[in-house]
């Protein structure tokens, strides 16, 4: 492993604990998201091809079906909510197999399948679009833009299209963005970001603890006192040089007992865990500032540029500066 740059203290024996679920909401966290109230009287079927990195969905009256490729259609009632994860295009319907009559393009333009614009005709107001003022079905929609790589490490929790019951949402939220969504104020578009956050973390929270689906590696290590602690170690000072024998000094353990039990319960061994991490939280610079590949570098815990390109480009099959100009499709996840 490349000998990293850090020489922060690390003396500190108490620490607060540092998840990357916490990382997600403080660093690449809605900024501007798309938010829309979608009123639709049947039958209508709208093709989403926005390449948003992440969508929330809320049903707040009637149902519709989402079919995103690869997945079986799934459908979603009152109170419920959902989440569809990854750039491909998806269906949302009032029957799977209805025809699309509405295409969502890029920039969230509208439109229909022959080209025709739709953007005036299905404006129902401020944040509201549809084909009925009054539609039977009315669905609350978040996007979230950035496919940054810190949100996919946290996003790998979701499968590609998820449902969560009634009893599983929490209707305080759903109130509190169908009140944003609907009465425009001061400060709305900061307001509609922090609700859309809470939401997506209240659901991420549901999904981890759910037995249906693979957990992640961060999240099934939050789950182990010892590796709870090694984790929070790594991502409260990713830059640090931390070594298994360091990990394990700070946790009160033997070395051998730190790697091994890192190793099951996360799957993984610790400084290749700390790699991947360092390279989200890379990857995740590099789109959203104008930093230098050195200082990037640097930040993450590389003594220099090189070496942080090497393994960059290793993980991610493109150098930084093509990831940064997205040349690339970022579609590495960390599990």
């Amino acid at each position: 492993m490349n000998a990293p740059c850090s020489t922060k203290h690390l003396s500190s024996s108490i620490l607060e604990p540092v998840d990357p679920l916490s990382q997600f909401l403080t660093g690449p966290r809605a900024q501007s998201a798309f938010a829309l109230r979608v009123v639709m009287d049947p039958p209508f079927a709208i093709d989403v091809q926005d390449g948003a990195a992440l969508t929330v969905i809320v049903a707040v009256r009637g149902q519709a079906w989402i079919t995103a490729e690869g997945s079986a259609p799934r459908s979603l009632h009152q109170g419920q909510a959902a989440t569809v994860r990854g750039t491909a295009p998806y269906h949302v319907a009032d029957a799977p197999e209805r025809e699309p009559t509405v295409v969502i393009d890029a920039e969230q333009s509208c439109r229909t399948p022959t080209g025709e614009h739709l953007e005036l005709t299905m404006s129902q107001g401020v944040r509201t679009w549809g084909n009925s003022p009054d539609g039977a079905t009315v669905l609350l929609i978040g996007s979230y833009q950035s496919a940054a790589a810190a949100g996919q490490l946290v996003a790998s929790a979701l499968p590609t299209v998820a449902i969560f019951t009634e009893t599983e949402v929490d209707p305080v939220l759903l109130g509190l963005l169908e009140r944003e969504l609907t009465r425009p104020g001061l400060g709305q578009e900061s307001a509609l970001d922090r609700v859309l956050d809470l939401l997506l973390l209240h659901l991420l929270r549901v999904c981890v603890q759910r037995a249906e689906f693979p957990v992640p590696s961060w999240a099934a290590g939050t789950n182990d006192p010892l590796v709870a602690r090694a984790l929070a170690l790594l991502h409260a000072d990713p830059a640090a040089p931390w070594t298994v024998a360091e990990l394990a000094r700070r946790a009160h353990v033997s070395r051998a007992n730190m790697a091994a039990r890192f190793q099951t319960v996360v799957g993984q061994p610790p400084m290749t865990y700390l790699t991947n991490w360092r390279l989200a939280l890379a990857a995740d610079r590099l789109a959203s500032s104008s930093a230098t590949t050195a200082l990037i570098a640097a930040e993450v815990g590389y003594s220099n540029a090189f070496t942080f390109s090497a393994a960059f480009t290793r993980v991610y099959g493109t150098s930084p500066t093509s990831y940064r100009r997205g040349q690339v499709s970022p579609a590495h996840r960390i599990n």
